[in-house]
Formats: structure tokens, sequence, C-alpha cells
């Protein structure tokens, strides 16, 4: 977007959520423009409802406001620059904002306010008629939930799950991170129950097929895909509780329909017909979206083949004036090159860095195999199934290499190759030596927490461009070991540099405009509510 729009959206943005969040006894109201007529007109009407909240996962819903720039506040100016993937190279707000960790709620509300307007409305409706009128789709209503709530409890922490659309009472009350973790589990469990009844009853039925923008239209694959998404979920409590993470990745490994395990069954968002991807036209269009410097630092380093397929190489060199009448070419052209998050900076040459090789009409991934591979290469190294770690790891590698055409993953898995430091171009007050210094080589004698870091690594290379699930998946276990910010404008320092953003803060309308709501949310975080403080399942440790 034009750089005076985005002082416009965060004006717009914050009035919006105002609305829509200042009084969350409200929020439940539908704003998707569904109407009864809508359902009635098709034979099988829950199924718009179902699309609405496909669309509204990776967000780009058409609600009359525009389709992209509520993606951009909800996950790119937050998660995908958070998790070392990207960031905008444009000046916005004179330079100072969520990159310097000086955040800005009309962005970090976004998804609290999105995914509560838009998503959880129709999936309270679908909770209410579908289990009677078609209990398949009730069970995908069932895994979508899950899919998106984990994403806006892993951004917050205490989110309103149980208790949405509940009118009784004299508020909505949240539950805290480990209690809506449990849900979640019990509602996977109720909608792979369901699917695999459905599927035994009627093996070809395919009446979704005709709604589906995430997977081929079968019953069979939704069935993976809530498999899948157990493991991404267990996997995630693997400290904070053990047991549970341990029994529930298994009973994935073993539930009827099995994972996700090669690239036809990846889970996306299909970029045709009512659906585009808005990171591409962020990308395209604005311009406001590269690579970020610790990708440059790891791909490059590792001379990984998939960096040609993320990014764009500079498309010419930059001159700019030295200052004292004269100009300095500066040598881009043909050249990998990221911003470092948090530099602070107030000029627009970042905009000739790498581009991202994302279009409008790029598929937008929620969840790949090469990621189950590597949940399953991390529950066998820590002994929760009999299967190798190695070998789960190095097929993870070998999915990922097939998922984007490349060639020589076995080389690449036999290579010493280390991260690079990153060189700033422009600056070399932004200088920093590489702080990833594993190699993708697997080796049986290192220690454990090595060979997680080697794990977690080629994962998050290999879930490029979903900043959402790398973001977390950072945070949880450190890795990969991201280039700190060099300025922290945090308030109160709050947020560590080194330990970097933990969580986005509520939206502050919720503190003025219910501030009954809001106490019960921060009791429920357990800690302050800002940047600084560590979700539940964010424990600092990985053994």
């Amino acid at each position: 977007m034009k750089r005076w729009y985005i002082y416009f959206l965060a004006l717009c943005c914050a009035g919006f959520i105002g609305a829509c969040t200042g009084n969350f006894r409200d929020i439940n109201d539908d704003r998707s423009g569904l109407t009864d007529e809508d359902l009635e007109a098709d034979n099988s009407g829950l199924g718009y409802r179902l699309g609405i909240i496909q669309q509204g996962i990776y967000f780009n819903y058409d609600f009359g406001k525009g389709k992209n720039w509520p993606f951009q506040l909800t996950q790119n100016l937050n998660a995908d620059m958070f998790s070392g993937y990207m960031h905008d190279p444009k000046p916005l707000l004179g330079g100072s904002h969520n990159s310097d960790y000086n955040l800005q709620d009309g962005w970090n509300s976004a998804m609290w306010q999105f995914t509560y307007s838009y998503v959880m409305p129709e999936i309270y409706r679908l909770e209410q008629t579908a289990p009677e009128l078609m209990p398949a789709f009730y069970a995908i209503a069932k895994i979508l939930k899950v899919l998106a709530m984990h994403r806006v409890t892993d951004y917050y922490g205490p989110v309103i799950y149980t208790h949405f659309g509940n009118s009784s009472g004299s508020e909505y009350a949240p539950d805290s991170q480990e209690e809506v973790y449990m849900h979640f589990f019990d509602d996977l469990d109720e909608a792979v129950r369901i699917l695999a009844d459905y599927i035994a009853q009627r093996p070809a039925a395919n009446e979704f097929a005709r709604f589906d923008i995430l997977l081929d239209g079968s019953y069979s694959a939704w069935l993976r895909l809530a498999n899948s998404l157990r493991m991404r979920l267990a996997v995630r409590l693997a400290v904070v509780a053990p047991e549970k993470a341990r029994t529930e990745f298994r009973k994935a490994l073993a539930a009827p329909g099995g994972v996700i395990e090669t690239n036809t069954s990846n889970a996306a968002v299909a970029a045709s017909g009512v659906y585009s991807n808005p990171l591409g036209e962020i990308n395209r269009n604005w311009n406001e979206a590269v690579m970020n410097a610790s990708m440059e630092s790891i791909l490059t380093g590792y001379d990984d083949p998939r960096l040609a397929k993320f990014f764009e190489p500079c498309r010419s060199d930059l001159i700019i004036a030295d200052g004292q009448g004269g100009d300095v070419t500066i040598d881009l052209k043909g050249r990998f090159h990221g911003i470092r998050q948090g530099t602070a900076f107030s000029h627009n040459y970042y905009a000739a860095f790498s581009r991202l090789a994302v279009e409008t009409s790029t598929d937008a991934p929620l969840m790949c195999a090469a990621e189950v591979w590597f949940l399953r290469a991390e529950a066998a190294l820590r002994g929760w199934t009999s299967e190798s770690a190695e070998t789960c790891y190095r097929t993870g590698v070998n999915i990922s290499f097939a998922q984007w055409q490349v060639a020589g993953a076995d080389g690449y898995l036999a290579g010493d190759n280390i991260a690079a430091d990153y060189k700033d171009p422009l600056d070399s007050e932004n200088d920093i030596a590489a702080r990833c210094r594993v190699s993708p080589r697997w080796d049986e004698s290192l220690a454990a927490e090595i060979k997680l870091e080697k794990i977690i690594t080629q994962k998050w290379i290999a879930m490029y461009p979903e900043g959402c699930e790398a973001w977390a998946e950072q945070r949880r276990t450190g890795y990969p070991r991201l280039l700190p910010v060099r300025f922290n404008h945090s308030r109160g320092q709050s947020i560590d540099t080194e330990t970097m953003i933990r969580r986005l803060p509520f939206p502050a309308t919720l503190e003025t405009s219910d501030p009954l709501q809001y106490e019960v949310l921060v009791k429920a975080l357990g800690g302050p509510d800002h940047g600084g403080t560590r979700l539940w399942w964010d424990t600092g440790r990985n053994f």
C-alpha cells in the first residue's frame, strides 16, 4: 500500500477494532454479509460458511473494505517478520514500529479483530446447525476452528473459545492457553471420530468438494489434516506437558486416515476463484515485502537451492547521494539481500533488496508434508516413537526439496555449511555475526539439543512463507537462532533484545471499553500484558 495509506488504515483499523472488540459481548454479530437467503439458495448452504472460514484463516475475505490490508496487519507486519522470514522495506510510521518493538496496537489487534468478527461467528453457527444437517461438514468446521484459533492463542495466550457466543452470565469467560489446548485436542477427537465413521459409511461421498479451497475435496484429506494438526499441537507441548504431548502425538500417528506424508496432501488455500494470495498483493503491487536478514544469513550460508525459489535476486544496483555532491553505487544486482529487523531506518533504499517470489496466484500454505516429517523427527528424538529421528529428518529435507522442485538434497544433507555473517551493503552499523551455527548434516553422536536445533532450523526453512507457525516454533525452541534487533524501542524495555518478542498484547480497546473482560484475560495470561511475557508453552528450555 502507499505509505500514507498505512497511517489511514491504522486509524481505520483502530476504530474498527473499537467497534468490534470494545464490547466483546456483541462480537458474535456476523460481519461476513452472509444472509439466510444465501444459505437457502444452495443445496448444501453450510458450505458457504465453511468457505468464509477457509478464506479467513490466511485472511483474504472480501467484506467490502478491501481484501489484502487485513492480512498485512494480521500477519505480515508481525508474525512474518518476527519469524525471521521477511520485512517491509518502507519506513512506515517514520521507521519505528513493530520492527524495533515499538508495538502498534492498530496492527497487533488485527488477528483478534478479524478472527472474532468473521471466522468465529461462522464456526459458531455451524456448531449450532451442522451436526444434524451434515455431520461431515460439522467435523470440518471443528478442524478449521482448531486451525484458526491455535494461531490466535499462539499470538496472545488466553482466548475466548469454549464460551464464544455464550450469552449467559455477565462476561465471556476466557480459556487459559493450557485450557484451550486441551479443548483443541477434544475438538479434534470429535472431528476425527465423525469423519472416520462418515467415510466408512459413505466412502465415495464428496459433498464438500465444491467448497473446498484447502485440500482436494475428499473427506480422507480432512482426516489427514486433523491428525497432522494434532501432531503439531502435541509437539508444541513437548516440555510444558510432556506426557500429554506424547499421548496426543502417538494418537495422531496411529489414527485412522493417517497423516500428511507427501506434497500432494499439503494444506494450502488455493489461489483461484474467490481467493487471491494477499501476500502476493503486498509483495508485487505494494512493494512492501522483502527478505529478512535472518533468511539471508541462513540460506546463503547453507548455499540452499531453495533460496532462489523463495526470493528474487536484487534487480539492479542502487545509486545514492554521498552527501558531498556526488553519487555512490551500491553493488546489489544479482545478489540476495535482506533487511535486519529493528534498524529503525527512515529511507526507501531497502526497496531494492530481494523481493519475495510470491504472486497473488500463489497458493497460501497452512501445513506441508515436510513439517509433518520434522514433527516426527522431533518426536523420535524425544523417544515418543520407535521411528528414526535421522530418517524422519532426512525425509523432511527431501520432501521440502521436492515441494520446491530443486535438486541436490543428498549433497545438501552431507554438507557442513553454516549460516553466513550478515553484512548490510547500505549501513555497516547493521552488520552482525551469524547466530545459527548448525549445519544440515546429521551426526548421530551429537547431543539431543544440537539435533533438535538442526530439526527446527530445517523445519523453519521448509515452512516458509507461513510466518505464524514459524514464529510459534521459534519462540518455543529458540531455533533457528535469529539475528536480534539492532534497536529495541519496546515500552519500558519490556521485551528483551536477546530473548526477543514472545507474544502480542491484547487489543488496547478492551482495556478501555471493556475493563472487566480485559482484567480476566490478563489474569488468565498470568503476567503483564506486553510483548515480553512468555506464553504457557513457552518455557525457555527444550528438555
